[in-house]
């Protein structure tokens, strides 16, 4: 039997495993089921309905969850020649995805809805519903490398092509979740081009579909006009670092740390230099606006840390990635209790509360944690 990067093994190796291929409608995941089958695997194709009204999500192939992208991925199964069903996690969805964003924008927090949703839904209840019915894997089209060491364990990798990296929001993921993820396309070195002539080789319609952008549960794009509708409009003020009053807001879920543009300010600053979000504040209904020089974070708390394998011990050197698509920077990391303490070698900025902060040693992703406060180098953030 024929095997492929990205494919669990150890004691399994060369064994034909029971796979259950989440399948969103995409090309990715297309193509990454395809290559399961082709490598003699039992291959099951499923799709989430994550919504009860799944006409309120995306459309025009821009989600991953809307009727739209359930036919394009039952037409894909089809194609591979696997079984394909439709499971309805809208409700788990509705709680832990859709309900945590707009909790957390309420706190003042940026959230990140994707790594939530691969946390919660795809390595978690779908996982334990595979696990349950006898799976031995859930295969999906991250680009990402599971890699097993000599003594049994499993680490979760970068993927070989860093432009398509998605190790970031998978850094959630723990060693038993691992243990039965599958990421055939994660040892790709081929463009994402290259992914499409694939599936059009492959006779899936799917290849010239555009990727998936943006919230998938946000139908108009509109993430401002969604948290009004669920919060309520509540006009406050914006400052400055001395408390003078500058302008107005409507929510203070419509703004995030070193946001810049849409801050509607009518006085100018005495400098003359943009403006730019340094805190967020619904207690008292305030976003407070500085200079670019007051956004530098020197350190950070962060809590609920996730670990890939074993915990650290004690400190570490790292490098760290604050966004899905930001770089890496150098830190000094430790595990205090339930937090991870985390010091910068140089000074960094845009970083905001709900955001998470992954380590990597090397390429090997070594957890994931909420970031809960920042330290300034002029002043220390608020609490989360």
């Amino acid at each position: 039997m024929t095997d492929f990067p990205g494919a669990p093994t150890g004691p399994r190796e060369g064994r034909r495993l029971r796979v259950l291929a989440a399948m969103s409608g995409g090309v990715d995941s297309a193509v990454a089921a395809a290559r399961a089958a082709e490598a003699g695997h039992d291959v099951t194709g499923v799709h989430l309905a994550l919504s009860a009204n799944p006409q309120s999500f995306r459309t025009g192939a821009r989600g991953c969850c809307t009727v739209e992208d359930s036919r394009d991925a039952r037409r894909a199964a089809d194609v591979i020649g696997i079984p394909f069903y439709v499971w309805d996690l809208a409700e788990r969805f509705r709680e832990d995805v859709v309900q945590d964003f707009v909790d957390e924008y309420a706190a003042g927090r940026t959230p990140n809805p994707c790594l939530r949703c691969n946390e919660k839904i795809k390595f978690a209840a779908l996982l334990d519903k595979a696990l349950a019915l006898g799976f031995d894997a859930v295969c999906t089209g991250h680009y990402a490398t599971v890699v097993l060491r000599e003594d049994g364990s499993r680490e979760l990798h970068r993927a070989s092509d860093m432009a398509k990296d998605q190790s970031y929001v998978l850094g959630v993921l723990d060693e038993r979740q691992l243990a039965h993820a599958m990421f055939p396309l994660g040892d790709t070195l081929t463009t994402k081009g290259e992914i499409r002539a694939e599936a059009e080789l492959r006779g899936l319609a799917v290849a010239r579909k555009p990727d998936s952008h943006d919230i998938c549960f946000i139908a108009d794009g509109d993430t401002q006009g969604f948290l009004a509708k669920h919060l309520g409009e509540a006009e406050g003020d914006i400052v400055d670092e001395d408390g003078t009053r500058l302008g107005t807001h409507t929510g203070t879920y419509g703004y995030t740390i070193g946001q810049r543009k849409g801050l509607r300010l009518g006085v100018p600053a005495p400098d003359g230099k943009p403006r730019y979000v340094l805190d967020i504040s619904p207690v008292n209904n305030t976003v407070t606006v500085g200079p670019s020089e007051a956004l530098d974070v020197t350190g950070l708390t962060a809590i609920r840390p996730r670990w890939c394998g074993t915990a650290p011990s004690g400190p570490g050197t790292y490098t760290a990635q604050l966004r899905a698509h930001g770089g890496e920077t150098e830190v000094t990391a430790e595990p205090v209790g339930e937090e991870l303490r985390v010091e910068f070698t140089e000074a960094v900025r845009g970083v905001a509360p709900g955001q998470a902060i992954v380590l990597y040693d090397g390429t090997r992703v070594v957890g994931s944690a909420t970031i809960a406060t920042t330290e300034r180098a002029r002043e220390a953030t608020r609490p989360i």
